[in-house]
């Protein structure tokens, strides 16, 4: 039997990747700010949107059904070559494979012979841990650890392919997400909308849904609780229930 999470209009078969399907990956796919129109100085050709280390392109395919009426096309990147098979594979099954492209790069490099400024939107899930135990698996290693890529040489990354108006969009731990923060100075970006969430009210905020932008301005800072008296909470309902099917 194939591995995988069905959502309301598209399936992702996860097998094989570092990452499965998460409620992390879901949360910001669905909380991201996503645009398919172009910035006038964004590049004139190709996708608007980038998914980096997009895993089995869970992302992708959320951007895609939140975009029908541009219609933004999409790329797709990881630097695991099973990962891009698998997302190549999801997109040729979903209602949109026209727009949606995986590639295998390497993020740091591929960048460099990029035009600046050539996206209105990206969106990454990026490796969150800079220390500590590794999984045994490399694939999954790969996928929560910063080896491959640092939150630095991410943000340095973002800078470079952002859109003087896009934004890059996030999900991070407490501690990591922190961090990266106090690191935006340094690469001429600001963090315009800031979400904390909570698996319940009465535990600590342990993820941030941030939105990256190289254009300075208020930051927007709402919380997100995902439970509520044993439930799904009205709010994150509200936010994801496009994608779930018992929702």
């Amino acid at each position: 039997m194939n591995k995988g999470f069905t959502f309301k209009q598209f399936h992702v078969d996860d097998h094989g990747c570092g990452m499965p399907v998460s409620t992390d990956g879901v949360l910001l796919g669905a909380w991201a700010s996503v645009s398919s129109c172009r910035d006038s100085q964004a590049d004139n050709n190709g996708p608007t949107i980038l998914d980096i280390g997009c895993g089995s392109g869970l992302l992708s395919l959320m951007a895609a059904q939140r975009t029908q009426s541009g219609p933004a096309e999409i790329l797709a990147l990881d630097i695991d070559p099973a990962a891009v098979a698998a997302a190549g594979k999801n997109f040729s099954a979903s209602p949109w494979p026209a727009r949606l492209q995986a590639d295998k790069q390497d993020i740091r490099e591929w960048t460099r012979a990029q035009s600046k400024g050539r996206f209105q939107t990206i969106l990454c899930n990026p490796p969150y841990f800079n220390h500590g135990e590794q999984a045994s698996c490399q694939r999954r290693a790969t996928a929560r650890h910063t080896d491959t890529l640092s939150h630095k040489e991410l943000l340095s990354c973002l800078q470079s392919l952002l859109a003087p108006t896009g934004q890059a969009s996030l999900i991070l731990p407490v501690y990591e997400g922190k961090a990266l923060l106090a690191m935006l100075a340094d690469d001429g970006l600001y963090c315009r909308r800031l979400c904390r969430v909570k698996s319940t009210a009465a535990k600590p905020v342990h993820r941030l849904l941030m939105a990256l932008s190289p254009q300075a301005g208020e930051c927007d800072e709402t919380s997100l609780t995902i439970h509520q008296h044993g439930q799904y909470s009205a709010e994150f309902i509200a936010l994801t229930q496009d994608f779930y099917l018992k929702l």
